[in-house]
């Protein structure tokens, strides 16, 4: 069921991807809906993203991690076209492709916080709208920040 205008707006504010200085991924991906990962006891996130038949787009197409660390992602291709799907990861990127009506797993390693984005480089689909982002939640550690003063913050 496609989120009303209003939640939309309500859940980029309440993520913090709503402003300048924030994740203001929210405004450059207009289009889909926001996911939230769950996270298992152990630590590690598990999220769905998947395409709509006919669609061209990331269901979600912002998919919010609360943290840095492993996530593991089930895609699905619910279209009648092939499509692949080209994920972020630390060290390597991860590549599953998607014939129509499959679906694939893949478990990737975030560490920081950020945009990660990804998309389907098969054919034209990325030129045609079918890419989104990953929204890694939390502070760069210590030893990961800059020696300079301390920035204003919002």
């Amino acid at each position: 069921m496609p989120m009303k205008t209003q939640d939309r707006s309500e859940l980029l504010s309440k993520l913090g991807l709503d402003g300048q200085n924030k994740a203001t991924i929210g405004r450059v991906l207009s289009t889909g809906s926001i996911g939230e990962a769950t996270e298992r006891p152990d630590g590690t996130m598990e999220a769905t993203i998947r395409i709509g038949e006919d669609e061209m787009s990331w269901e979600p197409s912002i998919l919010v991690l609360p943290h840095g660390g492993t996530c593991e992602l089930t895609i699905i291709n619910d279209d009648t076209n092939t499509h692949a799907c080209l994920l972020p990861s630390n060290g390597d990127k991860k590549f599953i492709g998607l014939l129509n009506g499959s679906k694939g797993t893949a478990t990737i390693e975030l560490d920081g916080p950020g945009y990660y984005w990804y998309g389907s480089p098969a054919g034209n689909d990325e030129g045609r709208g079918l890419t989104a982002a990953i929204v890694v939640s939390g502070e760069v550690p210590p030893e990961a920040k800059l020696d300079r003063p301390a920035q204003s913050r919002p």
